[in-house]
């Protein structure tokens, strides 16, 4: 006998699911959510997005007043870090994102089903051992760390990225391994409080996702502050002990096997669906060969009322993937028309600078043989770059060379994740170069830069 019946029960309270349970409410669908952390929120608001963002503000506060401030005339002295109150400051940011989250689920009456969901059968969900029904059933569960073999994570010397927000000293050597988005925020953190910072990565380069302009330059401004690469290299094994790891790597293609020592390893190799304990195979929904739940284009599994979005079905790992996803999967619900354009969904690296892409790259375009024009214009042309002492960094602009509709933007430079937005919007309503070129933007700010890259596809760049 079900405990309660709801239209729609979501599995999962991350971004994807919470968003998609308070959407379902807002639109008049009695809701609940399933989640067994003892707050909501997901793996982003607990254990990555936001507490990682924390650290990466406050470690570049740490920067800025060492090493940078000075230029500007501002003598501030000796500088120290409080590793406790830095820790606290993280700490307090989740503690508001996860309070925020459950507010919302009380102002919009969703029922918090605490404990670890699994599907039952046919509309029906199990919560530690009570059962609840629903017409609509939305898996929305994330993903975990990808696992490497040779390396096994304990939390104590060999780390995933949730161990890495909460390390009790400040590391001498830290090796991360993997040169993705993860990988490099977290080595960031780390190397500007003080750790020597070597990044392995398997293939020839890092942030392998994203342009591959941006990937070089990235890789040349994070050497210039002291970060360490090893590419196309792989690790085949890891020993601890009380006092670090050291690690077997050799070259990606075969060669001679090294050692690496250091105090901590971080595991960052990506991240995989998150499906485990939920009875799919018991109800027969089907998985892709990558653990995936497959979809159709309106978040539909083959198996009717059961439907999944966010890191659990194709595309891009991103938290606002899955938010875009779960207000349009409300929607469907709702009967009204839900969708999701995913050429328009950007990526951001947050590191610093930052790096920041929508659409597509210029590899991608050149396999496709779509014929495409450029523009590009640097952060050292901006005035107010210039003023911020921020002039590392470029934007990129792609263009149809006949229609001149925008088809990707690129950019890499400071508070490039901010001025994204403005490209994605773009892109949305169908813009050409000519009409982020023809559009005024106030003086003197770095999107100023996007204007210029977006004339350069013309030839026309007023400032360089």
């Amino acid at each position: 006998m079900s405990e309660a019946s709801y239209d729609v029960i979501v599995i999962g309270s991350g971004p994807g699911g919470y968003v998609c349970a308070i959407r379902c409410a807002q639109l008049g669908l009695k809701t609940a959510c399933v989640e067994k952390r003892e707050t909501l929120g997901g793996t982003c608001l607990n254990v990555g997005c936001i507490p990682s963002k924390a650290m990466l503000q406050a470690s570049e506060k740490y920067d800025e007043a060492r090493n940078h401030l000075a230029a500007f005339g501002v003598k501030v002295g000796k500088v120290d870090l409080d590793l406790g109150a830095f820790m606290a400051h993280k700490d307090s940011v989740v503690k508001a994102n996860t309070q925020g989250v459950e507010y919302l689920f009380r102002k919009n009456k969703i029922d918090w089903l605490k404990g670890t969901g699994r599907i039952a059968g046919k509309g029906q969900v199990d919560v530690d051992g009570k059962t609840y029904s629903a017409k609509h059933i939305v898996i929305a569960t994330g993903s975990d760390v990808m696992p490497l073999n040779g390396v096994t994570i304990d939390e104590t010397r060999i780390l995933s990225s949730t161990g890495a927000l909460a390390l009790p000293e400040i590391p001498k050597r830290l090796v991360v391994i993997g040169g993705g988005y993860i990988g490099l925020e977290m080595g960031s953190v780390w190397q500007r409080l003080g750790a020597e910072v070597t990044v392995v990565e398997f293939l020839d380069r890092i942030l392998p996702g994203m342009d591959g302009e941006i990937s070089k330059q990235m890789q040349r401004v994070l050497a210039k502050g002291g970060m360490q690469f090893k590419l196309g290299t792989k690790v085949t094994a890891a020993r601890t002990t009380n006092k670090g790891v050291t690690l077997t790597v050799e070259p990606a293609k075969g060669g001679a096997a090294e050692e690496l020592e250091a105090d901590y390893v971080l595991v960052a190799i990506g991240r995989r669906p998150f499906t485990e304990g939920l009875g799919l195979e018991a109800v027969g929904v089907e998985l892709d060969d990558r653990g995936r739940v497959k979809v159709d284009g309106r978040f539909r599994t083959n198996v009717e009322g059961i439907y999944a979005i966010g890191d659990v079905i194709p595309g891009p790992m991103l938290a606002h993937k899955g938010e875009e996803e779960g207000v349009a999967l409300a929607e469907i619900l709702a009967g009204q028309a839900g969708h999701v354009n995913y050429d328009a969904i950007p990526g951001v690296v947050y590191t610093w600078p930052e790096a920041a892409s929508v659409g597509k790259t210029e590899e991608q375009l050149k396999a496709e043989g779509r014929e495409y024009k450029v523009g590009k214009f640097p952060f050292s042309a901006n005035g107010r770059a210039r003023a911020m002492n921020a002039t590392d960094g470029f934007v990129k602009v792609l263009a149809d060379k006949k229609t001149d509709r925008v088809l990707g933007v690129h950019i890499m430079g400071a508070e490039a994740g901010t001025m994204i937005a403005e490209c994605a919007m773009a892109m949305e309503f169908g813009a050409s170069a000519e009409d982020i070129a023809r559009t005024c933007h106030a003086h003197p700010t770095l999107n100023e830069t996007v204007k210029e890259a977006a004339l350069a596809v013309d030839g026309r760049a007023l400032h360089i």
